[in-house]
């Protein structure tokens, strides 16, 4: 396999993280993002295109400029509660698109793809934790059309003999340990930063959704994995299929669960913040327990995380945003 790898969503939160570890792994990573949602100052580590999957006609050009050998594709629209109330948005972009990315993959000759996949396919799984052969039943867009991603890339492989790794991850979270890139999405909605901005005083405080789980504390369960060890997986990932491994789905996560009060305990802790919180009824569709047994990561990529601990997770993530963002100085919040 060569050295020029493309990867979708390059200025996004996860691709610009694997951006940072192919090249530290001798790759050139290809950045191929539209910015709708990435940001330009997340590419550092490569040459940059500004283009939209939906493109074929770029994407073939920037595959054949750069001799690609191989794609890590992250681009997509992941937004869980936006996907109920826009499908068809959902379903255009990372399901139309990405079919229209594997039928340019085909004509241009690139037949190896490491592929952003997510535990939502699960839907709300009845035992834990989650293994690769849970059955994947999702409750929402999202994860159906990252199924039917999923399932394609198998079908291709059949007709077309184009391999593939799906790494189907759980809460992604944390930030690069040197402070070059984290996490900033807009709209936010992952616990951790939005927590990291009640520290700050940037919100007034965390809402818990949802206090009457069966649930040591009643709060939902996550599985948090932090974003550098997401992105040793795809490098390890790309690897594999480069020594002609079979292609495969597996998850990522560390098989420890937090509940949503254990992770706003720890960011307390981390901070030194008091960070004000306030109990508010469930969502929809929110599983109770989501944790993972990522047995087969190990064991079919030597792949262990390296930073495991919430508070490392935390950790990392609470250097970038003191870094990202102002403090407001708000009495008994940030300051």
């Amino acid at each position: 396999m060569g050295k020029s790898i493309l990867v979708t969503g390059g200025a996004g939160y996860i691709g610009s993280h694997a951006c940072k570890a192919l090249a530290k792994a001798g790759y050139e990573p290809v950045a191929y993002d539209n910015l709708v949602y990435g940001h330009q100052a997340a590419v550092r580590w490569g040459p940059f295109v500004q283009g939209d999957i939906g493109d074929r006609s770029l994407l073939a050009e920037t595959i054949r400029r750069h001799g690609i050998a191989a794609i890590m594709h992250f681009a997509a629209f992941a937004y869980v509660g936006e996907s109920v109330e826009k499908p068809e948005k959902y379903f255009h972009n990372n399901v139309v698109n990405s079919l229209g990315m594997l039928e340019t993959m085909r004509d241009t000759g690139v037949a190896a793809i490491v592929f952003s996949s997510t535990c939502a396919t699960y839907g709300l799984p009845e035992t834990m934790p989650i293994r690769e052969d849970t059955p994947q039943r999702p409750v929402n867009p999202y994860g159906e059309t990252k199924l039917m991603v999923e399932r394609a890339l198998h079908w291709y492989g059949v007709a077309h003999g184009l391999r593939h790794v799906a790494l189907r991850y759980f809460n992604a979270a944390g930030a690069d340990p040197d402070g070059e890139i984290g996490e900033e999405h807009n709209p936010e909605t992952h616990l951790i930063p939005l927590i990291l901005d009640a520290a700050m005083g940037r919100r007034a405080q965390i809402d818990v959704f949802g206090t009457d789980y069966p649930t040591a504390d009643g709060t939902a369960i996550r599985d948090y994995i932090h974003v550098q060890d997401l992105a040793d997986a795809h490098v390890r990932a790309l690897r594999y299929l480069d020594d002609s491994g079979a292609s495969c789905a597996l998850n990522l996560g560390t098989g420890e669960g937090h509940s949503v009060r254990d992770t706003i305990a720890a960011a307390r802790r981390v901070t030194g913040k008091p960070i004000p919180s306030r109990d508010s009824a469930r969502r929809p569709g929110d599983p109770p327990v989501l944790v993972a047994d990522a047995a087969r990561a190990r064991a079919t990529l030597g792949w262990v995380p390296t930073l495991a601990s919430l508070d490392q997770i935390i950790g990392t993530a609470w250097t970038w945003h003191r870094k990202r963002f102002p403090e407001t100085g708000r009495p008994g919040v940030a300051g």
